[in-house]
C-alpha cells in the first residue's frame, strides 16, 4: 500500500502543472473539512447529531442536524485562507460570497455537505460531495451567473464517504484517484490509483419503488434487465439500492454497474430529482475520469449549460455500454 499522502499527491500534480497552490490549499480545506465531518458522523447519538432540526432547506427538505453541522463546516473550513471567491450549498437558498473577506481567491466551490440524509439515523453509508469551478472574473461583485458553468468546466470534484472506512475519491481532471482516511495520523493516505470502470456490467442500481412513475424508455430498460438469460438482454442482472447517491457511485467506481435516478411522473415539470451543481456535475466528471458515461437518459450532463443554482436534473451513470444502451432505449421511443 502507497504512504502518499493527499498532500504529496497534489504537490507532485503541481509539480506537473495540472495544479497550483491555491487549489491544493483548498482542497486540503475541503479534505479537512471531510475529517471533521467523518468525526461527528461516527460518534453519532454520542455527540447529538442524529435526528432533524425541523426546519425544510430551500428544496422543501426537513434538515437532519447533520446537514446543517456539515454545512457549517465546510464553510468555515474552506472559507478560512483566502482561497475562494464565493460558495453555494444545496442546504443554502443562494450562494454565499467572500469578497469580502481580507483576502479573497480565484475559485468558487459546490457542495452536498450530507448526501444521503434519510441514512443518517440508521448507520448507512453517506457522504458529501464537492464540485470547483475558477471565479469567471475578477469584479468586486459576485453573482449567480458565475457559478453557472457547464459541468465540463470544473477542475476539481469528489466526495467523501463516510462508512466502515473514511475514503475521499479526487479528479484534477488526471484520472480518478482514492485516499483513505487514517484516525491514527490524521491524514489521508493513497489506497486507490487510477481508478477505472469495466464498460460491462450485469448490476443497476434503481429506486424500483417508483416504477410505475417512469417513461416508458425506462422501463422498458429494466424490464430487459429483469427478464435475465432468457430475455432480450441474455444475462441475470443484480439490482442493489443504499439510497444514497455517493455509496451507489462508489460502487459503481469500485466495481462497475450502472445507477438510474430518471424523471418520474409525480413532478412532470421537474426534470429529475438530483441537483445539477451539487451531485450530477461532480459525480459526473468522477465517472467519465474513470472511463464510463454520465447523461440524463438524452444529453452529456457535463454538457447541460445551468440556468440556476438548485436545478435538478435526471441522471444515468456508470458502466460505459450499459449507459449507452440505456440511451438507444430512448432514441428508440422517439423515433
Amino acid at each position: 500500500m502507497s504512504n502518499q499522502s493527499l498532500s504529496d499527491y497534489l504537490n507532485r500534480l503541481q509539480s506537473q502543472n495540472h495544479s497550483n497552490e491555491e487549489l491544493n490549499g483548498l482542497l486540503m480545506a475541503v479534505s479537512n473539512s471531510c475529517k471533521t465531518i467523518s468525526n461527528k458522523v461516527a460518534k453519532g447519538a454520542l455527540a447529538g447529531v442524529l435526528g432533524t432540526l425541523g426546519s425544510e432547506n430551500v428544496q422543501g427538505e426537513v434538515q437532519k442536524k447533520l446537514d446543517v453541522i456539515a454545512n457549517d463546516i465546510l464553510l468555515a473550513e474552506s472559507g478560512r485562507n483566502g482561497f475562494l471567491a464565493g460558495v453555494a450549498s444545496e442546504e443554502m437558498d443562494t450562494f454565499y460570497s467572500l469578497k469580502e473577506a481580507p483576502k479573497t481567491g480565484n475559485y468558487l466551490l459546490l457542495f452536498d455537505p450530507l448526501d444521503g440524509s434519510s441514512n443518517i439515523d440508521i448507520n448507512a453509508p453517506i457522504g458529501t460531495i464537492f464540485s470547483i469551478l475558477k471565479s469567471p472574473n475578477n469584479a468586486q461583485e459576485l453573482s449567480e451567473a458565475d457559478f453557472l458553468q457547464a459541468g465540463h468546466q470544473q477542475v476539481a470534484a469528489g466526495y467523501a464517504i463516510y462508512g466502515p472506512q473514511t475514503i475521499l475519491i479526487l479528479t484534477l481532471g488526471q484520472g480518478v484517484v482514492g485516499f483513505t482516511y487514517d484516525r491514527e495520523s490524521d491524514q489521508w493516505l493513497l489506497t486507490q490509483e487510477q481508478i477505472t470502470i469495466p464498460a460491462e456490467t450485469r448490476e443497476f442500481a434503481i429506486n424500483m419503488s417508483n416504477y410505475r412513475h417512469w417513461a416508458t424508455p425506462v422501463r422498458d430498460y429494466i424490464d430487459d434487465c429483469l427478464a435475465g438469460a432468457t430475455g432480450p438482454r441474455e444475462k441475470n442482472f443484480n439490482m442493489r439500492w443504499v439510497a444514497s447517491m455517493v455509496a451507489d457511485v462508489h460502487r459503481i467506481l469500485m466495481r462497475g454497474g450502472i445507477f438510474m435516478y430518471p424523471w418520474d411522473a409525480r413532478e412532470p415539470q421537474k426534470a429529475g430529482k438530483l441537483r445539477l451543481m451539487y451531485e450530477a456535475n461532480p459525480m459526473s466528471f468522477l465517472i467519465e475520469q474513470a472511463g464510463g458515461l454520465s447523461t440524463d437518459c438524452t444529453q452529456r450532463i457535463l454538457d447541460i449549460q445551468p440556468s440556476e443554482l438548485h436545478q435538478r436534473v435526471s441522471v444515468c451513470l456508470g458502466s460505459k455500454n450499459e449507459v449507452e444502451l440505456v440511451l438507444k432505449y430512448h432514441q428508440e421511443h422517439v423515433a
